[in-house]
């Protein structure tokens, strides 16, 4: 097995001291420029990387960011955060960074999670997955100064806020994009399935199917159905507006969960050429053909990781004062179009 290179390598590759590496490494501030310069390129070539043990010691940081993993409901929906935390592992691990991994049953316990570690300096910073509005989180971890992030804004709050840092993606604008496209292909009476509100995200992904479907206020309450989250909410849904005296002739859902239900009950009328579009592009949208609007995970991942720590890898603690520290970051998704029995869409052989 090859040996990893050392301090030592790289100040004999660059001709400086091992010291001069250190304050590289650690206080780049003070090195001059082609000295930095030239110890950087040292540490490219060999592969480099400090160890990150004695750097945790050094600074007394854990280096360490904590998040709560939800339980998987019916194993769809639930596979967009597993994706998200599996992304977040990969790119910290990448800036020396762990990601610590907890459970908890709600807010409240997650919260109690979070004092917990704080209070034992196991962790520098916390990624929060989903908000709500007044979501307590938020508030506390606003209130006691703890870095944070959220994926998912502050819903009912401003969205501007320095001290809550976050990272979305524009709902609105894909589905909106996904109904216009349908429109396109000559759908005129495209129905929407989607959560119960208040519900931020879901709201959202509404409003882009109000926007872009064209249809009266009457059409839109009779086209409109809300229900939970799942495969079996869907398929009812889906029941109830294709025996409609019109009934739709395209779906769009705030889900992919949903979205599979919706076509179980169009093949099971016999509709199975009825176009479906579902909204997070999981791993079952993809084998059986749904279309989806596509969360560009990858890029929520590195501006998270970028608003808490910027690109020194030291906590980045937001300033309440300034005007000019960026806060947040608002990504657009895009519509995975395939096609299939279900989704006729000329001229595009699939994804």
């Amino acid at each position: 097995m090859a040996r990893m290179p050392t301090v030592d390598d790289v100040a004999r590759a660059a001709q400086v001291s091992r010291q001069t590496v250190s304050n590289v490494l650690n206080t780049p501030e003070i090195v001059r420029d082609n000295t930095r310069e030239r110890v950087q390129r040292a540490i490219d070539e060999l592969g480099y990387r400090p160890n990150a043990s004695a750097r945790r010691l050094r600074t007394r940081r854990s280096a360490t960011i904590g998040i709560r993993l939800d339980p998987l409901r019916d194993g769809i929906s639930g596979a967009v955060l597993d994706r998200f935390v599996h992304k977040l592992a990969e790119q910290a691990d990448a800036r020396d960074l762990r990601v610590m991994i907890f459970s908890a049953a709600g807010n409240d316990d997650e919260l109690s999670h979070i004092r917990r570690l704080r209070d034992g300096s196991d962790v520098d910073a916390f990624v929060l997955i989903g908000t709500d509005h007044g979501d307590p989180r938020i508030a506390w971890l606003v209130d006691h100064h703890v870095p944070f992030v959220s994926f998912g804004r502050p819903w009912g709050a401003p969205a501007d806020d320095p001290r809550h840092r976050w990272v979305d993606v524009d709902g609105r604008a894909g589905v909106r994009d996904a109904v216009l496209r349908l429109a396109e292909r000559g759908a005129r009476r495209i129905a929407w399935i989607g959560w119960p509100s208040p519900s931020g995200t879901g709201d959202e992904r509404r409003a882009g199917w109000v926007e872009a479907c064209g249809l009266s206020e009457s059409d839109q309450d009779a086209l409109a159905c809300v229900t939970e989250d799942g495969v079996a909410h869907g398929r009812a849904c889906a029941d109830r507006l294709l025996a409609l005296p019109e009934p739709p002739d395209a779906i769009v859902c705030a889900s992919d969960s949903l979205a599979l239900g919706a076509l179980m009950a169009a093949q099971a009328a016999g509709l199975g050429d009825l176009p479906i579009v579902g909204f997070d592009n999981t791993p079952v949208a993809a084998a059986v053909g749904l279309s989806s609007v596509d969360q560009p995970l990858d890029d929520v991942v590195a501006a998270a990781l970028e608003l808490l720590f910027g690109e020194s890898g030291e906590t980045v603690r937001p300033n309440p004062d300034s005007n000019e520290e960026p806060t947040h970051r608002l990504l657009v998704p895009r519509l995975v179009e395939r096609r299939s029995t279900h989704l006729l869409l000329d001229g595009n052989p699939g994804a």
